[in-house]
């Protein structure tokens, strides 16, 4: 087992606040988290912040919970595995942080604040018109007993606000080096609202101390809360030494250069499932987004990520998401799959569109089916509209590829196939391919592409299909003979 720079077992937290489906973002940040603990042997914990009752819901963490165990990153402490350090949903961690809270007010280092929205908006306001960075300006650091009695009898109910020390806070981050914030940029903050919730800077604090996390893997927009984290662990009576280690993860881009967002592009993980994506092929390329294997490699497996994956290689500079390659990667990961696995991937998308049924003769359909198309398709979502013409109840050509099939030469094709593939002995890919050849472009001396274009259309339907002759022999003599004529 890997140990941290303190000796300490490698521990490392997931912990989302699932307001929705999860995002690309997400699931890198949780990848990162994952492959690290793997890689050094340590522990993966997997914990809900989910505070924000009105936002975070019960279907939006079990959806959280599901993405993970689709993804294959598999935590050793957190929902549904437990572990010696929970609770893990942080609604249900609301006692240990009113004990923090009550402990830093015990303390002196934090306090009670008692200004309104409406007082705080007009300090910022006057700050914008001053050029200053806005900032709470520590109104209520020094109260005197007098003061507070007087809000206190107006009905006031305070907030608690962590002091912020002068100076500044530096720390060596794992991938940018050493930062340092100055404590003027950094206003004291607060901890608990006026309804006793908690924050997220004193929960995830707290937290990460009470599960003894060694290392945050995070995004870099998180950055700029470190110096308040840090605090917090102070306040708690954590000793520099002691500290997790920081490494803040490089934004991922959308194609226009701006972060991803939903605005250009970032989509929920649910909606790369349900179009089609391998959760290995989804793995394979967010590792890709801001870290690399070495080499010049783009293919990587779930084993080998986790034997190559150290922080070391994750980059400090900004990733962009590349659907083509996303693509790629998916097609190469679908190809590599037995004929059992890409079988087991493809029936749920062939169910669901109603293209086949699980009875024993379409599933027997299908599995001969499924190599002719392995080789061409990039997303599991292809699979049905490819493969519908050979369940089709009421077959019909389709309108943009009918009148492709409307001339006179495309009729003498069809003619002379019928005719050829009547009376042909064995119905199998080869014969139909040596008897059609032999007709098309051998005696009337068509090229291929267009000898064999009507015939594709008549028996499946469209212009873009699985193989012809493959396909043929699936259709059966009988039925493909009938869609010929009926297209003649």
């Amino acid at each position: 087992m890997q140990k941290d720079n303190q000796g300490k077992p490698v521990r490392v937290r997931f912990a989302p606040s699932p307001t929705g489906e999860l995002h690309v973002g997400n699931i890198r940040t949780a990848l990162f988290d994952w492959a690290y603990a793997r890689h050094t042997g340590g522990t993966f914990i997997f914990r809900i912040e989910d505070t924000d009752t009105e936002r975070v819901t019960p279907e939006y963490i079990q959806a959280a919970i599901n993405t993970l165990k689709w993804l294959g990153l598999d935590w050793d402490e957190g929902p549904e595995v437990g572990g010696p350090n929970g609770p893990y949903l942080q609604s249900q961690r609301l006692d240990i942080y009113a004990e923090w809270a009550a402990k830093f007010l015990a303390q002196g280092d934090a306090y009670h604040c008692y200004c309104s929205s409406e007082e705080l908006e007009a300090v910022r306001e006057e700050q914008r018109k001053a050029n200053v960075a806005p900032g709470y300006n520590g109104h209520c650091r020094n109260l005197t007993d007098a003061q507070i009695a007087e809000y206190v009898a107006q009905g006031r109910k305070p907030i608690v606000r962590m002091r912020m020390p002068d100076g500044s806070t530096t720390f060596t981050d794992l991938i940018r080096g050493e930062v340092t914030f100055e404590h003027k940029f950094v206003p004291d903050f607060v901890l608990v609202r006026n309804d006793g919730s908690p924050l997220y800077t004193l929960a995830v604090a707290v937290d990460d101390v009470l599960m003894n996390v060694t290392h945050v893997l995070r995004g870099e927009d998180l950055l700029s809360s470190t110096p308040r984290q840090l605090r917090v662990y102070d306040a708690m009576g954590v000793k520099p030494t002691d500290y997790p280690l920081f490494a803040h993860l490089p934004f991922v881009m959308g194609q226009d250069n701006a972060k991803l967002s939903k605005r250009n592009g970032e989509t929920s993980i649910a909606w790369y499932r349900d179009a089609g994506y391998l959760p290995e092929a989804i793995c394979n390329y967010l590792a890709l987004l801001g870290w690399s294997p070495g080499e010049d490699r783009e293919n990587v497996t779930m084993t080998e990520l986790t034997e190559l994956f150290t922080v070391e290689r994750v980059h400090s500079s900004p990733a962009r998401f590349d659907m083509k390659k996303l693509e790629a990667i998916n097609g190469d990961k679908i190809r590599a799959l037995t004929l059992d696995e890409f079988f087991s991937w493809a029936m749920p998308f062939l169910l669901k569109s109603g293209t086949a049924t699980s009875s024993d003769s379409d599933v027997a359909l299908v599995k001969k089916a499924l190599p002719i198309i392995q080789e061409r398709i990039t997303t599991l979502s292809e699979i049905p509209g490819l493969l519908n013409f050979l369940f089709v109840k009421e077959f019909a050509i389709e309108a943009e590829s009918a009148a492709k099939i409307a001339d006179e030469a495309s009729k003498q094709v069809l003619a002379i196939s019928a005719e050829r593939l009547s009376s042909l002995a064995e119905w199998n890919h080869a014969a139909i391919e040596e008897v059609l050849r032999k007709a098309l472009i051998e005696e009337l001396g068509l090229k291929p592409r267009i000898a064999f274009s009507a015939l594709r259309i008549a028996v499946t339907g469209s212009h873009i299909s699985p193989p012809l002759f493959e396909s043929m022999e699936l259709l059966g003599t009988q039925t493909s003979l009938a869609r010929i004529k009926a297209a003649l």
